[in-house]
């Protein structure tokens, strides 16, 4: 299936590209679509926002990056949708089912609809695709995922990112589209995986972080991110994610990435989390609403998580770091390919 107005390959002229999301993710996308030479259109719902980028900068969510000018950004949805050849949705994943509602009513039919958050709808357990094809369903859907800071994308560095889709045309045609120069775009068919990877390792980012706040040491840290690995295969398994998906950038990648940088929102809640400090205040982590709704999603399948159980009990104040540790640490022996 190909992408709507394109002639599947990367030749010819540009999109139109919509970017729903003013946030540091969002601008950074922004910036790396016009470097593949598509006209762009970036919708942001404060119009501080709109103002700063249209300043050359998003002092909110980068700080200290210039923003290259050419980011025609507007606070009217409509506007910005308008013409579009592609929809990157780039907002937090518990707004997005009342984003899409906003947006319905704008998105040109047979757009694909682009997810670039992470998350599970904590509601419902809805996967995020599923809420596109529940709000959305004359627009085809597909994931961008992998490891990447949007710092990096925003600068230029080299980064290197997966694009998923059910039909692997349409994977192909947008990882063609969306690659540039420091981005490439692999592209995959298992949207289900692309989309489980990103989601728990978000979960396991706060764990991470947790652990190294608390002062546990590395060991410990390395543990917690190889065994919740395999509780991440568990659940993709689960939910038919191809294992292969999850070994590449949007599961191990991002996992690693996120895992070991203060950088990662959900790192650095945790480690706030593990230092015993204030959590009011800090930016969105997805993580957070994620590790109820995985944890409830495991125990209805019967699935072993308690890692992402451990942290949902944390996040919940039901119990300790100290507590959980001993729990991990206290379970049956059991030999360590057992998944």
């Amino acid at each position: 299936m190909s992408a709507k107005g394109t002639s599947g390959t990367k030749s010819g002229s540009g999109w139109r590209v919509a970017v729903l999301g003013g946030g540091a993710w969002g601008t950074a996308l922004a910036l790396a679509m016009l470097r593949a030479g598509h006209d762009l259109r970036l919708y942001a719902r404060d119009t501080e926002t709109v103002a700063a980028i249209a300043r050359g900068e998003n002092p909110r969510y980068l700080p200290g990056i210039k923003i290259a000018p050419g980011i025609p950004a507007t606070s009217d949805m409509a506007a910005a949708l308008d013409g579009a050849d592609c929809v990157l949705a780039v907002t937090p994943a518990q707004s997005l089912r009342a984003v899409l509602a906003a947006a319905r009513n704008h998105v040109p039919r047979g757009a694909p609809l682009v997810l670039c958050a992470k998350g599970i709808e904590r509601d419902t357990g809805a996967l995020l695709s599923t809420i596109v094809e529940e709000s959305l369903p004359k627009n085809p859907v597909a994931a961008l995922s992998g490891p990447s800071f949007a710092s990096d994308v925003a600068r230029g560095l080299p980064t290197a990112v997966v694009v998923a889709a059910r039909e692997a045309e349409l994977a192909a045609e947008l990882a063609a589209r969306f690659s540039a120069e420091n981005l490439r775009c692999y592209s995959s068919d298992d949207l289900i995986g692309v989309e489980i990877g990103g989601a728990l390792k978000n979960v396991f980012a706060i764990a991470a972080g947790a652990v190294t706040g608390a002062g546990l040491g590395a060991s410990a840290q390395a543990a917690m991110v190889t065994r919740g690995f395999v509780e991440l295969r568990r659940i993709g398994a689960a939910f038919g994610a191809k294992p292969e998906t999850l070994m590449g950038l949007s599961g191990l990648g991002d996992l690693l990435l996120t895992c070991s940088s203060a950088q990662s929102r959900n790192f650095a809640y945790g480690l706030a989390l593990g230092q015993g400090k204030p959590l009011a205040g800090l930016p969105l982590a997805e993580g957070v609403p994620t590790a109820g709704i995985a944890a409830r999603i495991a125990a209805e399948r019967g699935i072993e998580a308690p890692i992402i159980s451990a942290v949902a009990a944390i996040l919940d104040g039901k119990i300790t770091i100290g507590q959980a540790v001993t729990a991990l640490m206290t379970r049956p022996l059991k030999t360590e390919t057992d998944i």
